[in-house]
Order: C-alpha cells, then sequence, then structure tokens
C-alpha cells in the first residue's frame, strides 16, 4: 500500500481540493459582483472529502448571457447550489463583496489547517520509518 493511499492523507487531499475549488466559486462571486442578476454559488461541503476526488473534473461553469462562450467543463465534483448574500441590489445581483472576502477568509484558515495537519502526519510516517536509534 502506497502513503497515498492512506485514508486520513486521502481525506486530507479531498479536504484541500475542495477548499481550493471553493476559493474557485468564491473568487467567481466577486468578479460577477457587478452583474446584473447574477446570485452568489457556494459549494457543499460533503461528509466524505476522498469522495470527491472520485467524482470527477471541477466545479461546472455557467452561461449567464446566450452572448458568452459555451464553457467545456468536465462533470462537477463538489455539489454547486446557489447562495445569495444578506442583500440583493436592484439590479438583481446577490453578491455582497464583504460577505464574500469573510469567507474567502475562512477557507484560507481552513486551507492553512489542513495543511498543517497534512504536514505533522507526514513527519509521524516519516519518524515511524525510520531505523530505531536514528
Amino acid at each position: 500500500m502506497a502513503i497515498t493511499d492512506l485514508p486520513l492523507l486521502s481525506q486530507i487531499k479531498g479536504r484541500l481540493t475542495w477548499l481550493d475549488e471553493r476559493q474557485r466559486v468564491i473568487a467567481e462571486n466577486v468578479a460577477n459582483a457587478d452583474t446584473p442578476g447574477y446570485v452568489g454559488r457556494d459549494l457543499n461541503q460533503p461528509a466524505d472529502f476522498a469522495s470527491g476526488l472520485r467524482g470527477g473534473g471541477g466545479v461546472r461553469m455557467t452561461r449567464t448571457s446566450a452572448l458568452h462562450i459555451s464553457p467545456a467543463a468536465p462533470a462537477a465534483r463538489f455539489d454547486a447550489h446557489k447562495a445569495p448574500d444578506s442583500e440583493t441590489t436592484l439590479d438583481g445581483n446577490s453578491v455582497v463583496v464583504e460577505e464574500q472576502m469573510l469567507k474567502m477568509a475562512e477557507s484560507r484558515m481552513a486551507y492553512d489547517a489542513a495543511i498543517g495537519l497534512y504536514q505533522k502526519s507526514m513527519q509521524m510516517l516519516r519518524m515511524a520509518a525510520r531505523a530505531p536509534g536514528r
């Protein structure tokens, strides 16, 4: 069994991938903060992050106008859902940049924690694999 097949490392890798995809969705929301009628999105947090890795490609892009080029996106790995923020402007846009920045900071802290856990896990595996007395 390879080190990458360990369930703990597989879960951490899945969490990191989910957080990366979430950052991408949040960045997409911020980029569309002035688009009329745009409703912000977020990702559903899976119960099993490792199963999300086996799901396929990344988050599917949506076509918001008939004038846009159709994206050739792979199947969604993690489920995205509409998540309007606390305010909706008169033009129908429901993205509040400040709330998106809070989500981004939250994701960044969770990413840092997962990286720290991954590094500690690798240190423990290296220590366990060393010959006694070294």
